[in-house]
Formats: C-alpha cells, structure tokens, sequence
C-alpha cells in the first residue's frame, strides 16, 4: 500500500518568495509538457512538479529532479494557454531546490534577499581587500613587480584554502541532494547502477550537451564557450597559479598568453550579451529576472575586466594601478566564487548534470525493480 503524501498548504507560497510563479490559471492541460523537447514518459516537466507545488506535496518536490532536467528554452511558456509561464515557474523551482539542499540556509537567505546577497558580497570583498593591506609584499614602485607585492605562495595557499572551502559546501549541498532525490525516493537503487552510469554524469558535467536538444542550438555554443572560459580561468588562477602569475612577459605565441585571452574574451563577450538580453527582454529567457540573474554576469565581467586592467598596467610599466587593480580584482573574484558558486545561480552548473544522472539512475532501477516483479508463465505439462 503507497504511503500518504503530506500536504503543506503553504508550500505554494514558499515557491514563490524564489520568483515567478503563477500556476493560478493552469488547467493542467498539459501542454508545457507536450511541446518541451526535452521531456518523455519517465520525465513530464513543466507539468508535474507544478502540479507537486501547486497541491503542496513538499516531500515529492523536494525529491524531484525534474526542475534540473529543464534547460528553460521558453517554448513551453510561449505556448502555454493561460500565459502562466511555467518556464519561469521551472527557474523558480530550481531556485527553491538550491536552497532547500543547502543546510546552512544562506541560499535562501540570498535569493529572498537583495539585502543579504549584496551584504554578503561586499563583506567578503572587504574582507579580502583586508587581507591584502595586512598581508602584501613589499611595494616597489620603479618597476612592476606583482610577485613582491602579491607573492605566489600566499596567494596560491590562500585560493587553495578557498578551494577547500568551496568543496565542503559544494559537496555537502549535493549530499543533501541525493538523500532526498535518491534515499527517501521510493525506489531502492543498486550501488552498482552508480558506477556505470558514472560516464553520463562526465559527458553532461563537461559538456552540457542537453542544451542541443533546445531549440536555439546556437545557444549551447554560447553556453559552451562560456563556461569553458569560466572553468579555464579558474584553473589557471587557482591551479596553475605559479605558472599563470608571473612578472615574466612571454612572447604571445606562448601558451599562458593566449589561453588566458582566450578565457578573458568569452567571458567578456557571452557576459556582455546575457546582460544585453536581459535589458532587452526580447526572448522569453529574459522576460523575468531575478537579482541573483544579474549578479553572477555582472561579476564576471567585473573580475574579467579588472584582470585585463592588471594586466595592461603591467604591460605598461604602471606599478601602483598594477598593485591597486590586482587587489580590486581579487576583491569581485573571491565574493563571486565563494556566495555565487555554492549558494545562487551558478550552482546550476553542477546541479543539473547530477539531476541527469540521478534521473537516469532512478529510470534504471524502475527498469529493473519491475522485470523482477514479473512472474514467469508456468509451463503446461
């Protein structure tokens, strides 16, 4: 006998406090579900975790992983008859679901809240420009020597306590993830299923291929180009920073030359572009837009463009703007990766490739739990 759901009337209400969600004129008609060219049988979103929201079935919705399956195309919005938007109600959802794992309640506390996003922002940015006036090298002011003033070793042990950091509350949110997807789901899952469906989390995790699957194909390209520039940068500076941050100038057919341009000019342009889009709100990806939508873009493009001020200041022979600019930098780069990678938006980034492959993996299992609930016909002597 399946075990009672419980209702939190409330639960609706909840949703809401992350963004738009209007499902007051859906009929469930179902044709969010119809047109998405992402969904099938085992997966009917927009439609059914709406629906968990809607009736208050808060244990359901926190175990969905459906909001993670939606790569927000917008067609099920556009064509939805009672314009309740459910594209933006599948943001909204995943905003809610990135709180809900966090167990330090910052996530929640940063997407209700202009005031402790932006708070949270800057104390750390002051925070680490304290750092820098307690800590820096010796400041020589005839010639650029960033090295003295900022010497590796610091930096690099500091960025590797950031990483460390950054771990820990990426790693325990995403526990937290597959204890209410996975572990209270209903669907008892072989570890071995975890194994072998490891390659999908790889392909999804590096590639993000489901976005092809969308209607604007150009966009996973953009996409694609975006978050490689993202990823190499952080690499470079967290990495291979002993390599990267030298007072050394290498010809520019050197590698550290143009792969650090090559990272500084996709997250410029793609940057620039999701920012005009928004502005505009010409595609229906645009049409709502949450604090923490701006946030994250706009801080990659300052930490993109303050690191080519650095880097033109030094190639100019202007120690104090090289020294000044560096601290700048470093005050927007540490803020956005240790508030916005853990607990906002750019938690999508990790979210979404683990809500295919727990998908995939629950699809599995069911696949298997029902071949051995069928009974073999007996043979007629």
């Amino acid at each position: 006998m399946a075990s009672e759901v419980q209702i939190n009337p409330a639960l609706v209400t909840m949703v809401r406090d992350y963004g738009e969600f209007d499902g007051r004129g859906c009929y469930a008609c179902g044709s969010c579900t119809v047109i998405c060219p992402l969904t099938n049988n085992s997966g009917s979103f927009p439609r059914r975790p709406l629906r968990l929201a809607q009736v208050g079935a808060e244990k359901p919705l926190n175990g969905s992983l459906e909001p993670w399956l939606c790569y927000y195309c917008g067609e099920c919005s556009t064509t939805c008859p009672q314009q309740t938007e459910p594209g933006e109600s599948m943001m909204t959802l995943r905003r809610y679901l990135t709180a809900h794992y966090d167990w330090t309640g910052l996530a929640g506390k940063f997407f209700k809240s202009a005031v402790w996003e932006i708070g949270a922002l800057v104390l750390v940015g002051a925070f680490v420009a304290f750092l820098a006036m307690l800590f820096h090298g010796p400041v020589v002011t005839d010639r650029v020597e960033l090295t003295t003033f900022a010497p590796v070793d610091m930096v690099h042990h500091f960025d590797l306590i950031m990483l460390l950091t950054l771990t820990f509350f990426v790693f325990s949110n995403v526990f937290r993830m597959w204890w209410f997807a996975m572990v209270q789901g209903v669907v008892k899952i072989p570890f071995l299923l975890y194994l072998t469906q490891m390659p999908k989390l790889m392909l999804h995790a590096v590639t993000q291929i489901r976005f092809r699957e969308c209607t604007d194909k150009l966009r996973w390209i953009k996409h694609f180009l975006l978050v490689s520039g993202y990823v190499l940068m952080f690499a470079l500076i967290v990495v291979f920073l002993e390599w990267f941050q030298t007072d050394n100038i290498y010809p520019l057919s050197h590698p550290q030359r143009w792969l650090g341009y090559y990272a500084t000019a996709v997250l410029v342009i793609f940057t620039i572009e999701i920012l005009i889009g928004r502005v505009k709100k010409k595609e229906q990806i645009h049409k709502y837009s949450e604090l923490s939508d701006w946030l994250f873009p706009i801080l990659l493009l300052l930490t993109a463009v303050t690191g080519i001020a650095v880097h033109l200041f030094r190639y100019l022979g202007l120690p104090l703007l090289t020294y000044y600019t560096y601290v700048i930098h470093m005050s927007i780069a540490v803020p956005m990766l240790v508030i916005e990678v853990p607990f906002g938006k750019w938690a999508h980034l990790y979210y979404r490739p683990l809500g295919i492959y727990f998908h995939t993996i629950k699809e599995k299992a069911l696949q298997l739990q029902a071949s051995k609930q069928v009974v073999p016909a007996m043979e007629v002597p």
